[in-house]
């Protein structure tokens, strides 16, 4: 586990150390549970509404020739577990995260989730703390170049994003992911399950993103056999 001075990573974000709403974004809830505090949940709630937004109006100002389902397949690529945990893991986040003694044994603060829910809670703090634009500067700051990326990697959606399509235009509704953790961290793997109407699909891979991928990947066969 890399450790990171909160103050140099305070700075580095641009809060102060003693910020509360810093504070919040940093404790995980086996933290919260083991020493009666707030946890990071509602703070990632706030956060990935203002990531999507920014990212959203950045897209759309940035490639103006983009239709709403090209947008949509871009956000998708960049606005995930697999990218903000990439994200967080830049800015030494789980070097300052604070987890419980469970989640220390079992290095928890390298899992993928946990990092991609932090990230998000610390672009709320920013959000609340310095307001909106100094939340915009630290998102595209990160994920910029990522953005560039997903743009030019084409308009194909992938195996979820088609299932969803689908699945709403069918009148099924939304797919619903099952997701089983088997391991100890980092050796930990994830077996996903999807139901999408009369179709289904499993994956399993090392990352929760990564295993629903896979399960929608097999039932998206299903709807093309």
């Amino acid at each position: 586990m890399v450790i990171t001075d909160l103050v140099t990573f305070a700075q580095t974000i641009g809060l102060s150390a003693e910020s509360p709403v810093l504070e919040e974004a940093l404790t995980h809830s086996s933290y919260a549970a083991e020493h009666d505090c707030a946890s990071n949940e509602r703070l990632e709630f706030l956060g990935d509404a203002v990531l999507g937004l920014i990212v959203a109006e950045y897209v759309l100002a940035t490639y103006p020739e983009f239709n709403e389902d090209r947008a949509s397949v871009l956000r998708t690529r960049v606005v995930n577990e697999d990218a903000l945990a990439d994200c967080a893991r830049a800015i030494a986040l789980g070097g300052v995260v604070r987890v419980g003694r469970g989640e220390i044994k079992q290095h928890g603060y390298e899992r993928a989730s946990l990092l991609a829910d932090a990230f998000e809670a610390v672009i709320a703090a920013l959000y609340l703390d310095r307001g909106y634009e100094a939340a915009r500067d630290f998102v595209l700051d990160a994920l910029a170049d990522t953005i560039a990326e997903a743009a030019a990697a084409g308009s194909t959606m992938d195996p979820k994003s088609q299932l969803l399509q689908w699945s709403l235009r069918s009148g099924h509704g939304n797919p619903v992911y099952t997701v089983v953790a088997h391991g100890v961290a980092p050796e930990m793997t994830f077996v996903a399950g999807v139901v999408a109407g009369p179709v289904s699909g499993r994956g399993e891979a090392r990352s929760k993103k990564k295993a629903e991928l896979a399960a929608a990947s097999a039932a998206w066969k299903e709807v093309n056999a």
